[in-house]
Protein backbone atom coordinates (compact mmCIF):
# COMPACT_ATOMS: atom_id res chain seq x y z
CA UNK A 1 0.00 0.00 0.00
CA UNK A 2 2.91 2.31 0.50
CA UNK A 3 3.54 2.10 -3.45
CA UNK A 4 0.55 2.63 -4.26
CA UNK A 5 -0.17 6.07 -1.87
CA UNK A 6 3.70 6.89 -3.30
CA UNK A 7 2.30 6.39 -7.01
CA UNK A 8 -0.81 9.35 -6.19
CA UNK A 9 1.57 11.77 -4.68
CA UNK A 10 3.53 11.78 -7.38
CA UNK A 11 0.88 11.70 -10.32
CA UNK A 12 -0.65 14.41 -8.32
CA UNK A 13 2.55 16.43 -7.36
CA UNK A 14 1.72 18.34 -10.57
CA UNK A 15 -1.97 19.37 -9.97
CA UNK A 16 -2.90 22.67 -7.74
CA UNK A 17 -3.45 22.05 -4.26
CA UNK A 18 -7.00 22.40 -4.06
CA UNK A 19 -9.68 21.15 -1.53
CA UNK A 20 -11.15 19.34 -5.10
CA UNK A 21 -8.11 17.51 -5.88
CA UNK A 22 -7.08 16.65 -2.32
CA UNK A 23 -10.77 14.86 -2.01
CA UNK A 24 -10.09 13.34 -5.28
CA UNK A 25 -6.68 11.78 -4.48
CA UNK A 26 -8.43 10.58 -0.88
CA UNK A 27 -10.78 9.31 -2.94
CA UNK A 28 -8.90 7.21 -5.72
CA UNK A 29 -6.28 6.39 -2.85
CA UNK A 30 -9.89 4.81 -1.08
CA UNK A 31 -11.16 3.07 -4.01
CA UNK A 32 -7.34 1.40 -4.57
CA UNK A 33 -6.98 0.27 -1.13
CA UNK A 34 -10.39 -1.58 -1.50
CA UNK A 35 -8.78 -3.22 -4.93
CA UNK A 36 -5.63 -4.20 -3.36
CA UNK A 37 -7.46 -5.80 -0.76
CA UNK A 38 -9.72 -7.68 -2.80
CA UNK A 39 -6.61 -8.88 -5.30
CA UNK A 40 -5.17 -10.28 -1.96
CA UNK A 41 -7.99 -12.10 -1.03
CA UNK A 42 -7.97 -13.84 -4.63
CA UNK A 43 -4.69 -15.11 -4.26
CA UNK A 44 -2.30 -12.55 -5.90
CA UNK A 45 1.26 -11.57 -4.94
CA UNK A 46 1.57 -8.32 -3.12
CA UNK A 47 3.49 -7.30 -6.58
CA UNK A 48 0.52 -8.29 -8.73
CA UNK A 49 -1.94 -6.31 -6.80
CA UNK A 50 0.09 -3.68 -6.81
CA UNK A 51 0.34 -3.95 -10.68
CA UNK A 52 -2.92 -4.19 -11.64
CA UNK A 53 -4.17 -1.47 -9.04
CA UNK A 54 -2.10 0.69 -10.73
CA UNK A 55 -2.32 -0.10 -14.18
CA UNK A 56 -6.31 -0.16 -13.96
CA UNK A 57 -5.68 3.88 -12.63
CA UNK A 58 -5.42 4.86 -15.67
CA UNK A 59 -3.93 8.27 -17.32
CA UNK A 60 -3.35 11.46 -14.88
CA UNK A 61 -3.81 13.91 -17.94
CA UNK A 62 -7.05 12.12 -19.17
CA UNK A 63 -8.30 12.34 -15.32
CA UNK A 64 -7.60 15.81 -15.44
CA UNK A 65 -9.46 16.60 -18.48
CA UNK A 66 -12.33 14.58 -17.97
CA UNK A 67 -13.00 16.69 -14.19
CA UNK A 68 -12.21 19.66 -15.39
CA UNK A 69 -9.18 20.31 -13.43
CA UNK A 70 -6.98 23.32 -14.06
CA UNK A 71 -3.31 22.51 -15.22
CA UNK A 72 -0.50 22.31 -12.72
CA UNK A 73 0.87 25.94 -13.19
CA UNK A 74 3.11 26.45 -10.36
CA UNK A 75 1.99 29.62 -9.36
CA UNK A 76 -1.30 28.60 -8.82
CA UNK A 77 -0.50 26.00 -5.67
CA UNK A 78 -1.95 26.61 -2.24
CA UNK A 79 -1.13 25.60 0.56
CA UNK A 80 -2.96 22.64 2.41
CA UNK A 81 -3.33 23.77 6.33
CA UNK A 82 -2.35 20.94 8.28
CA UNK A 83 -4.43 20.77 11.43
CA UNK A 84 -1.01 22.01 13.81
CA UNK A 85 -0.80 25.17 11.60
CA UNK A 86 -4.49 25.64 11.80
CA UNK A 87 -4.84 25.54 15.68
CA UNK A 88 -1.68 27.29 15.98
CA UNK A 89 -2.88 30.18 13.60
CA UNK A 90 -6.19 30.54 16.01
CA UNK A 91 -4.35 30.38 19.01
CA UNK A 92 -2.19 33.32 18.10
CA UNK A 93 -5.11 35.30 16.34
CA UNK A 94 -6.66 35.08 20.09
CA UNK A 95 -3.81 35.91 21.71
CA UNK A 96 -2.84 39.08 19.54
CA UNK A 97 -6.46 39.83 20.22
CA UNK A 98 -6.27 40.08 23.64
CA UNK A 99 -3.06 42.08 23.09
CA UNK A 100 -4.55 45.11 21.17
CA UNK A 101 -7.95 44.75 23.34
CA UNK A 102 -5.30 45.52 26.68
CA UNK A 103 -3.43 47.78 24.74
CA UNK A 104 -6.55 49.78 23.65
CA UNK A 105 -7.84 49.57 27.48
CA UNK A 106 -4.74 51.34 28.21
CA UNK A 107 -4.95 54.25 25.91
CA UNK A 108 -8.39 54.86 27.35
CA UNK A 109 -7.40 54.39 31.14
CA UNK A 110 -4.55 57.31 30.32
CA UNK A 111 -7.52 60.23 29.46
CA UNK A 112 -9.81 58.85 32.66
CA UNK A 113 -6.50 59.19 35.07
CA UNK A 114 -5.68 62.30 33.70
CA UNK A 115 -9.37 63.91 34.21
CA UNK A 116 -9.67 62.37 37.55
CA UNK A 117 -6.39 63.56 39.06
CA UNK A 118 -7.36 67.44 37.31
CA UNK A 119 -10.80 67.11 39.06
CA UNK A 120 -9.41 66.22 42.54
CA UNK A 121 -6.50 69.03 42.14
CA UNK A 122 -9.55 71.73 41.30
CA UNK A 123 -12.20 70.30 43.54
CA UNK A 124 -11.32 67.05 45.50
CA UNK A 125 -8.63 66.31 48.41
CA UNK A 126 -5.46 67.35 46.37
CA UNK A 127 -6.91 70.96 46.49
CA UNK A 128 -4.29 72.92 47.90
CA UNK A 129 -1.78 70.06 47.99
CA UNK A 130 -1.40 69.78 44.09
CA UNK A 131 -1.93 72.68 41.17
CA UNK A 132 -4.41 72.28 38.61
CA UNK A 133 -1.09 72.70 36.14
CA UNK A 134 0.79 69.91 38.25
CA UNK A 135 -2.10 67.68 37.98
CA UNK A 136 -2.65 68.03 34.44
CA UNK A 137 1.00 67.33 34.05
CA UNK A 138 1.32 64.36 35.98
CA UNK A 139 -1.62 62.90 34.36
CA UNK A 140 -0.07 63.76 31.01
CA UNK A 141 3.50 61.80 31.99
CA UNK A 142 0.66 58.93 33.24
CA UNK A 143 -0.88 58.87 30.03
CA UNK A 144 2.33 59.02 27.52
CA UNK A 145 3.41 56.10 29.71
CA UNK A 146 0.73 54.23 28.77
CA UNK A 147 0.54 54.81 25.32
CA UNK A 148 4.12 53.33 25.13
CA UNK A 149 2.99 49.99 27.00
CA UNK A 150 0.13 50.25 24.47
CA UNK A 151 2.27 50.80 21.50
CA UNK A 152 4.74 47.94 22.35
CA UNK A 153 1.57 45.53 22.93
CA UNK A 154 0.70 46.89 19.52
CA UNK A 155 3.75 45.54 17.63
CA UNK A 156 4.33 42.74 19.54
CA UNK A 157 0.69 41.45 18.67
CA UNK A 158 1.62 42.31 15.40
CA UNK A 159 4.88 40.77 14.89
CA UNK A 160 3.64 37.59 16.66
CA UNK A 161 1.31 37.32 13.32
CA UNK A 162 4.07 37.64 11.29
CA UNK A 163 5.02 33.87 10.58
CA UNK A 164 1.26 33.34 9.19
CA UNK A 165 1.35 36.03 6.62
CA UNK A 166 1.74 33.80 3.60
CA UNK A 167 -2.16 32.67 4.47
CA UNK A 168 -2.88 36.02 2.76
CA UNK A 169 -1.80 34.72 -0.54
CA UNK A 170 -4.82 31.82 -0.64
CA UNK A 171 -4.81 28.44 1.40
CA UNK A 172 -6.89 25.24 1.38
CA UNK A 173 -8.47 23.18 3.99
CA UNK A 174 -9.02 19.42 4.08
CA UNK A 175 -12.88 18.22 4.66
CA UNK A 176 -12.04 16.91 7.87
CA UNK A 177 -10.10 20.25 9.14
CA UNK A 178 -13.56 22.41 7.58
CA UNK A 179 -16.32 20.39 9.18
CA UNK A 180 -14.34 20.87 13.07
CA UNK A 181 -13.74 24.50 12.22
CA UNK A 182 -17.63 25.12 11.54
CA UNK A 183 -18.40 23.22 14.81
CA UNK A 184 -16.10 25.18 16.90
CA UNK A 185 -17.59 28.33 15.61
CA UNK A 186 -21.11 27.22 16.14
CA UNK A 187 -19.97 26.87 19.56
CA UNK A 188 -18.31 29.68 20.02
CA UNK A 189 -21.51 31.89 18.69
CA UNK A 190 -23.02 32.22 21.96
CA UNK A 191 -19.86 33.86 23.48
CA UNK A 192 -19.75 36.04 20.95
CA UNK A 193 -22.91 36.98 20.76
CA UNK A 194 -23.22 37.62 24.93
CA UNK A 195 -19.67 39.91 24.96
CA UNK A 196 -20.92 41.79 21.95
CA UNK A 197 -24.74 42.59 23.69
CA UNK A 198 -23.01 43.29 26.90
CA UNK A 199 -20.31 45.43 25.53
CA UNK A 200 -23.33 47.85 23.52
CA UNK A 201 -24.77 47.64 26.85
CA UNK A 202 -22.01 49.26 28.62
CA UNK A 203 -21.36 51.85 25.38
CA UNK A 204 -25.31 52.84 25.84
CA UNK A 205 -25.33 53.61 30.01
CA UNK A 206 -21.64 54.62 30.27
CA UNK A 207 -23.17 58.39 29.10
CA UNK A 208 -25.68 58.06 31.91
CA UNK A 209 -22.98 58.39 34.48
CA UNK A 210 -21.96 61.71 33.26
CA UNK A 211 -25.73 63.06 33.24
CA UNK A 212 -26.55 62.21 36.78
CA UNK A 213 -22.80 63.57 38.40
CA UNK A 214 -23.88 66.53 36.79
CA UNK A 215 -27.44 66.75 37.76
CA UNK A 216 -25.51 66.07 41.94
CA UNK A 217 -22.66 68.68 41.20
CA UNK A 218 -21.67 69.94 37.91
CA UNK A 219 -18.24 70.94 39.52
CA UNK A 220 -17.60 66.90 40.04
CA UNK A 221 -18.56 66.21 36.08
CA UNK A 222 -14.89 65.04 35.83
CA UNK A 223 -15.70 61.97 37.96
CA UNK A 224 -18.86 60.65 35.74
CA UNK A 225 -16.73 61.52 32.61
CA UNK A 226 -13.74 59.30 33.82
CA UNK A 227 -16.24 56.46 34.73
CA UNK A 228 -17.80 56.50 31.06
CA UNK A 229 -14.27 56.16 29.85
CA UNK A 230 -13.54 52.90 31.63
CA UNK A 231 -16.68 51.41 30.90
CA UNK A 232 -16.38 52.44 27.31
CA UNK A 233 -12.80 50.98 27.56
CA UNK A 234 -14.09 47.79 28.97
CA UNK A 235 -16.65 47.53 25.90
CA UNK A 236 -14.08 47.93 23.13
CA UNK A 237 -12.07 44.97 25.13
CA UNK A 238 -15.20 42.78 24.66
CA UNK A 239 -15.35 44.11 21.12
CA UNK A 240 -11.52 43.19 20.30
CA UNK A 241 -10.87 39.98 21.95
CA UNK A 242 -13.91 38.60 21.17
CA UNK A 243 -14.40 39.96 17.48
CA UNK A 244 -10.94 38.80 16.80
CA UNK A 245 -11.40 35.29 17.56
CA UNK A 246 -14.62 35.42 15.56
CA UNK A 247 -12.64 36.71 12.96
CA UNK A 248 -9.98 33.98 13.08
CA UNK A 249 -12.78 31.47 11.79
CA UNK A 250 -14.27 34.07 9.43
CA UNK A 251 -10.48 34.07 7.70
CA UNK A 252 -10.48 30.28 7.83
CA UNK A 253 -13.36 29.21 6.42
CA UNK A 254 -13.40 32.52 3.87
CA UNK A 255 -16.57 33.75 4.89
CA UNK A 256 -17.89 37.30 5.70
CA UNK A 257 -15.40 40.15 5.48
CA UNK A 258 -12.70 37.48 3.71
CA UNK A 259 -14.92 35.86 0.73
CA UNK A 260 -12.68 37.41 -2.54
CA UNK A 261 -14.62 40.66 -2.83
CA UNK A 262 -14.63 42.40 -6.41
CA UNK A 263 -12.77 44.95 -7.51
CA UNK A 264 -14.90 48.34 -6.57
CA UNK A 265 -15.25 46.89 -2.95
CA UNK A 266 -11.89 46.24 -2.42
CA UNK A 267 -11.31 49.39 -3.70
CA UNK A 268 -14.12 51.25 -0.94
CA UNK A 269 -12.53 48.94 1.54
CA UNK A 270 -9.40 50.34 0.49
CA UNK A 271 -10.23 54.24 0.31
CA UNK A 272 -12.46 54.07 3.85
CA UNK A 273 -9.22 52.21 5.95
CA UNK A 274 -7.37 55.09 4.64
CA UNK A 275 -9.76 58.37 5.68
CA UNK A 276 -10.04 56.20 8.79
CA UNK A 277 -6.09 56.04 9.72
CA UNK A 278 -6.36 60.05 9.13
CA UNK A 279 -9.49 60.88 10.84
CA UNK A 280 -9.12 59.18 14.08
CA UNK A 281 -6.08 60.50 15.00
CA UNK A 282 -6.64 64.17 14.10
CA UNK A 283 -10.18 63.20 16.54
CA UNK A 284 -7.58 62.17 19.48
CA UNK A 285 -6.15 65.16 18.84
CA UNK A 286 -9.28 67.24 19.24
CA UNK A 287 -10.21 65.47 22.56
CA UNK A 288 -6.39 66.31 24.13
CA UNK A 289 -6.77 70.25 22.70
CA UNK A 290 -9.84 70.78 23.89
CA UNK A 291 -9.07 69.11 27.05
CA UNK A 292 -5.70 70.71 27.93
CA UNK A 293 -6.59 74.36 26.25
CA UNK A 294 -9.92 74.47 26.62
CA UNK A 295 -10.85 72.75 29.90
CA UNK A 296 -13.85 70.61 28.31
CA UNK A 297 -13.00 67.92 30.04
CA UNK A 298 -16.84 67.26 30.49
CA UNK A 299 -18.09 66.89 27.02
CA UNK A 300 -14.98 67.18 24.61
CA UNK A 301 -15.45 63.07 25.28
CA UNK A 302 -17.94 63.51 22.42
CA UNK A 303 -15.71 64.34 19.19
CA UNK A 304 -15.38 60.11 19.87
CA UNK A 305 -19.07 59.03 18.74
CA UNK A 306 -19.49 62.05 16.27
CA UNK A 307 -16.41 60.74 14.55
CA UNK A 308 -17.84 57.36 13.41
CA UNK A 309 -20.87 58.54 13.09
CA UNK A 310 -19.83 60.87 9.89
CA UNK A 311 -17.43 58.16 9.19
CA UNK A 312 -20.69 55.72 8.60
CA UNK A 313 -22.21 58.72 6.45
CA UNK A 314 -18.72 59.36 4.32
CA UNK A 315 -19.00 55.49 3.56
CA UNK A 316 -23.18 56.19 2.76
CA UNK A 317 -22.61 58.82 0.37
CA UNK A 318 -19.14 56.99 -1.43
CA UNK A 319 -21.44 54.03 -1.65
CA UNK A 320 -24.20 56.26 -3.33
CA UNK A 321 -21.85 58.27 -5.52
CA UNK A 322 -20.43 55.30 -7.07
CA UNK A 323 -23.76 53.56 -8.02
CA UNK A 324 -24.58 56.04 -10.64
Amino acid sequence: MDTIAAYLNNMFASLPRTEQTYNLKQDLLANMEEKYHELKKEGKSENEAVGIVISEFGNIDELVEELGLPGGVEDTLLPLLAPEDTWSYTAAKKRAGFMVGIGVVLCMIGPALLIVLVTLAEYGFLRGVLSEDAAGMIGVSILLVLIALAVGMFIYSGSSMERFKYLEKGFNLPCFLRTELEQRRRAYTPTYTLSLTLGICLCVVSPVLVIIWAAVSEDTTGYGAAIMLLLIALAVFLFIYYGTIKESFSFLLKEGEYIELPPEKKEEKRIMGSIAAIVWPLATCIFLISGFVFQRWDINWIVFPVTGILLGIFGSVYNLVKAR
